[in-house]
């Protein structure tokens, strides 16, 4: 929650809003923000390669929540939801016009610790952005490419090729200068 002021003063000020009988709501939208904050922000951050669009629109999502007046079914719809909506945000914030008269600011540091993730991070954001949704949200959200299909709003065949050139692209970014004859 520290990365998102905005939404802290939205859930403070926002207790008058809901009626008496929804009283947890402020807490059950924080655990809910604590709960998926990083999964927001690297997806966010895969799809747009950019830090602060990607922390924006955290913002944005979890403000939406805040606003979402039903309940989820359970936890994998309330998943799902989030992810789908983080998604959507992304795309808005891709066609913007703002976006389009203004450049991004890339000299800003990933939040990454590990040196090795780093170098994977950094293949996977230069790579085409069909390729780095698909590739998140199988190998660092554990989704089956079924169900990446359903929030994509794509066929599975479709996300199976985008897996497999995904998986190309990085495979040559990574192995660069290696010879194909070496095995590692």
């Amino acid at each position: 929650m520290k990365h998102f002021p905005m939404i802290q003063n939205v859930m403070s000020r926002g207790g008058e809003q809901w009626e008496s009988n929804e009283m947890g709501k402020n807490e059950y939208l924080a655990i809910l923000v604590n709960k998926y904050a990083d999964m927001v922000l690297r997806l966010a951050l895969t799809h747009l390669g950019n830090l602060a669009d990607a922390q924006d629109v955290c913002q944005e999502v979890y403000i939406k929540l805040f606003k979402h007046h039903r309940p989820f079914n359970d936890a994998e719809h309330e998943k799902a939801w989030i992810i789908r909506v983080t998604i959507n945000k992304c795309k808005d914030v891709i066609r913007s016009p703002w976006k389009k008269w203004f450049s991004t600011v890339d000299d800003i540091p990933l939040p990454i610790e590990h040196i090795e993730s780093m170098e994977v991070v950094s293949s996977v954001l230069e790579i085409p952005r069909k390729y780095r949704m698909v590739i998140h949200l199988y190998y660092y959200e554990g989704y089956k490419t079924a169900e990446i299909a359903e929030l994509l709003n794509r066929k599975e065949g479709t996300i199976r090729t985008q897996l497999k050139r995904a998986k190309e692209l990085l495979k040559a970014k990574l192995m660069g200068g290696l010879d194909d004859d070496v095995e590692i």
